[in-house]
């Protein structure tokens, strides 16, 4: 070994050795059991395990087990028996070593964690799938059992979040996209709100590093002026806690870039017309637990004489906590300066639970008994139902099983009351037959009506907190396909899926006898290829939902489907409404056959570099008319099942989901473009109405800018116009300045893009 290999390794016998220092220091520093030998020894078998691996970022692969260790143990509060099998987490996927082994050494329930943690490969979703959606899929049956593998899990994928600057940008935005989509909202529905907005604003800053780094710049500059407001607001509520005898401590809470972000995008407002960048936190000490919650009132009650409360902005967490044990009052006040500021009041204990989320439970246990489970988690139990129940009879599509996970993660919480007076929580939006469903599935499939607040209303009646409900049914009634319209929760959703998929198996089975028959009849024979080629000419995603359609004689066979059998047809533009959407540049070529100059990926194809989208290249790809991507904009590319190139906007619901799904797929796409070919960008803009106001913006835009308007739609009402102008410009640079320019005519009071 020569000396700079020596060095080397002495260097990383320093950087890991003080890394496992750390963990032990935070891990004996906590109220868990001390139990060092044995996260010594598993450090010890992790750290010879992947023995001279190292990471992208070039530092020794052990360093990612510490870390994801030290997150789970110092972050979200785990004890040995959690730090153990975050050492471990890697070592069966990585090594030679088995779950087997683990158990051996370790015990069944870190190897059953680490088994749970190690990812696996293909699965029920097929080929055409993400392995991501059948990872998620292991991790939730091993949560249901066990609720520290999604905990550790967490610890994982934050480090990895956090260390995302090593992958090259396509592994970035497909590991953004999922964090995104998956791993923040269960984040918050465990009630990690610090996990949540670390995974949200890093996924934000790898997707969109300029307006990250705008929105960064924009805070530290409104920083001084938030101080002072947050300064002067608090100095009447401390001389009130101080007069009523608490210990207490004020905190500023400000805003993070991401949800500033999505407020921006959400309400079509520039950075200066966000006015809830600023809350107020109250911790105190309560006197004793019992009078916590009346003491948090008796805050409130004495702060709302200081200052006007807002009537339509109390949020009671205390008497109905949250599903995920969250509990605070949450109240809005007008300050002074004439700006509104929400104000938490919470205890010690609230607040801890707030930050650590469902592990902080454990450290007000009776006993020291570690990680033991008692009711404190029952705060989860209706939700692991629901997703017990989601993969007891899971999608055929990876698309269709995130989708529905997702929908019982981030919903916001309603209270209803059954006619007994028992209280129910429900995801806020929810239906009357949703409410029979999750009491029931018998129930919610014999629904006829609800009465609510003794009225009767039909099933997709949308449910208010308060509400007592008393569902009505009948043996008579049966599940018909148009309900899953009136559903909003996964559980009802898959229960009606279920339902119907079964009723329609008989029809489908009578749609491929039919197309069989018809084939033979017309000298053909029946193969799979066939009957995908029709059902993709009858425009059918699906083999199934063409066989459904054949069933029901919603499709009838005739001579046009010979002819697309026999080649005869004209090709078709791909389905899903994918539109060539830069009209001024069309090809003769394009307009006879729409996918003649597509790129189709080959097999041999480096999808870590980027595609550049130039003046020659940008017919080649499909331009999806779900975000109207733009040159300036962030953007990627998807690989379609026909292995052609869609381009996304990074923000596009579309591309979120397709990142958390297919995430394989993705790729890098960069714009070269050099101010020839024209898009279409539309502004919004309203204000005061005037005469000659519209001649105005017009000059600004035609004759000073010489940039043409496509179309123009304005309403008055009351003094007031509110419009849309849809313009031809040569990407987003070109919007911007115009949204300078129309920001200095009087009268114009909002401008915002439509994106």
């Amino acid at each position: 070994m020569d000396e700079e290999e020596k060095k080397r390794e002495q260097a990383d016998d320093e950087l890991i050795n003080g890394a496992f220092e750390t963990l032990l220091k935070s891990y004996l520093s906590t109220r868990h059991r001390k139990k060092v030998d044995l996260i010594t020894k598993a450090y010890n078998f992790a750290r010879q395990a992947h023995k001279g691996v190292r990471r992208l970022s070039g530092e020794p692969y052990i360093m990612h087990p510490i870390a994801v260790a030290q997150i789970a143990c110092s972050e979200i509060g785990l004890g040995s028996t959690s730090i153990c099998s975050a050492l471990l987490h890697d070592v069966v996927e990585d090594t030679d070593y088995t779950v087997e082994d683990i158990e051996n050494i370790f015990g069944p329930k870190i190897a059953q964690i680490v088994d749970g943690l190690t990812k696996i490969s293909g699965g029920i979703f097929g080929e055409q799938a993400s392995a991501q959606a059948e990872n998620f899929k292991k991790l939730l049956l091993t949560m249901s059992d066990d609720i520290r593998v999604i905990l550790i899990k967490m610890a994982d994928r934050l480090h990895n979040m956090r260390t995302l600057e090593s992958q090259p940008p396509n592994k970035q935005y497909k590991i953004a996209g999922e964090t995104l989509y998956i791993y923040a909202p269960l984040a918050h529905r465990l009630g990690l709100y610090k996990i949540k907005s670390e995974l949200e604003n890093l996924s934000f800053r790898f997707e969109h590093p300029e307006e990250f780094a705008s929105i960064k710049a924009k805070l530290a500059s409104t920083e001084a002026s938030r101080h002072d407001l947050f300064d002067e607001f608090i100095v009447p509520i401390e001389e009130e806690l101080q007069k009523m005898g608490f210990q207490y401590n004020i905190k500023e809470r400000v805003k993070t870039p991401y949800s500033i972000w999505t407020k921006m995008q959400n309400k079509h407002v520039a950075f200066e017309d966000i006015y809830d960048i600023l809350a107020v936190r109250i911790i105190f000490k309560p006197r004793s637990h019992e009078e916590e919650e009346n003491e948090c009132f008796n805050i409130y009650l004495a702060i709302s004489r200081i200052y006007k409360s807002h009537p339509d902005r109390l949020r009671d967490w205390i008497s109905h906590p949250k599903a995920n044990g969250y509990q605070a009052l949450h109240v809005t006040l007008m300050s002074n300066q004439g700006r509104w500021i929400e104000v938490q009041i919470r205890s010690e204990r609230m607040d801890e639970i707030d930050e650590q989320g469902l592990a902080a439970h454990w450290k007000y246990k009776d006993g020291d008994e570690e990680e033991e489970y008692t009711e404190d988690e029952t705060v989860l139990n209706e939700w692991l139902q629901t997703i017990k129940e989601v993969l007891d009879d899971p999608q055929p599509d990876a698309m269709d099983f995130l989708d529905a996970i997702k929908l019982n993660l981030f919903a916001s919480e309603i209270f209803v009351f059954t006619p007994k007076g028992e209280i129910k929580t429900m995801p806020a939006g929810c239906t009357a037959l949703d409410f029979a469903f999750s009491i029931h599935t018998f129930l919610g499939s014999h629904c006829i009506g609800a009465k609510v607040n003794h009225k009767l209303v039909p099933l997709s009646h949308k449910l208010q907190s308060g509400d007592q409900v008393e569902i009505l049914s009948s043996k008579s009634q049966h599940v018909e396909p148009s309900w899953i319209n009136y559903v909003s929760t996964a559980k009802a959703r898959n229960k009606i899926q279920a339902i119907l998929r079964r009723q329609s198996r008989d029809v489908q089975k009578r749609g491929e006898e039919l197309l069989a028959s018809w084939l033979q009849g017309h000298g053909h024979e029946y193969s799979v290829v066939v009957a995908d080629r029709l059902a993709e000419y009858h425009d059918y995603k699906r083999r199934d939902d063409f066989f459904q359609a054949l069933g029901t004689k919603t499709v009838i066979l005739g001579e046009k489907d010979l002819d697309e059998l026999a080649g005869k047809n004209k090709k078709k533009q791909s389905s899903g409404g994918w539109l060539k959407y830069v009209p001024f540049v069309k090809t003769k070529k394009q307009e006879e056959d729409p996918e003649a100059e597509l790129f189709v990926v080959p097999e041999k194809f480096n999808r870590k570099k980027p595609i550049y989208i130039n003046e020659q290249t940008i017919r080649q790809y499909l331009f999806p008319t779900c975000c109207h991507p733009i040159p300036g904009d962030d953007a990627l590319g998807y690989i379609t099942n026909k292995n052609q190139i869609e381009i996304h906007k990074r923000s596009c619901p579309v591309a979120a989901r397709l990142k958390s799904a297919f995430g394989n797929r993705i790729l890098d796409a960069k714009w070269d473009m050099h101010k020839q070919l024209f898009f279409i960008a539309t502004i919004r803009i309203s204000g005061i109405d005037r005469v000659g106001l519209l001649n105005e913006i017009t000059q600004i835009i035609s004759a000073q800018m010489s940039v043409n308007i496509r179309n123009l739609n304005i309403t008055c009402d009351g003094g007031m116009f509110d419009g849309t102008l849809e313009l031809r410009v040569h990407d987003r640079e070109d919007v911007h300045k115009i949204i300078d320019n129309l920001k200095k005519v009087d009268d114009l009071k909002e401008i915002s893009e439509i994106v």
